[in-house]
């Protein structure tokens, strides 16, 4: 996947950018967007607002990452991998958990959301055993 092999290459402080970035775009996809649509989505709003807002949280920290850290990045970077795994496994337990709810449109949203998620999660993985 070009893709892959595209993040492989960026440097550690880059994917700080893309992971906050991308976490800003989740929360207001989760917090708005998927909200203001919900019967078309399925998710409840009372599911949505939390994973927003832990969408918000991993925003910040990434985003504070990128512009703060200038070195020993390999534990923060460590840190935002292993969380993103478990907002992973968080949303796919709600998937599984209000699946007579969501639509086919919102089960997709949720399973493309966790495979970049996991991409991610791969990459920076990886770029921690090598980070500076």
């Amino acid at each position: 996947m070009k893709v892959v092999s595209h993040l492989a290459s960026l440097p550690p402080r880059k994917l700080f950018l893309i992971d906050g970035l991308g976490a800003l775009l989740s929360a207001f996809l989760l917090g708005v967007v998927l909200v203001r649509w919900e019967p078309v989505f399925g998710m409840p709003s009372k599911v949505l607002y939390p994973l927003a807002a832990i969408a918000c949280v991993f925003a910040v920290y990434s985003l504070s990452c990128y512009f703060f850290l200038s070195r020993n990045r390999r534990p923060f970077l460590r840190a935002i991998a292993v969380a993103n795994l478990l907002y992973c496994g968080l949303t796919l337990g709600l998937v599984v958990y209000c699946y007579p709810q969501l639509t086919v449109l919102g089960v997709a949203y949720f399973l493309v959301e966790i495979g970049v998620v996991l991409i991610l999660v791969v990459t920076e993985l990886g770029k921690e055993a090598g980070a500076k």
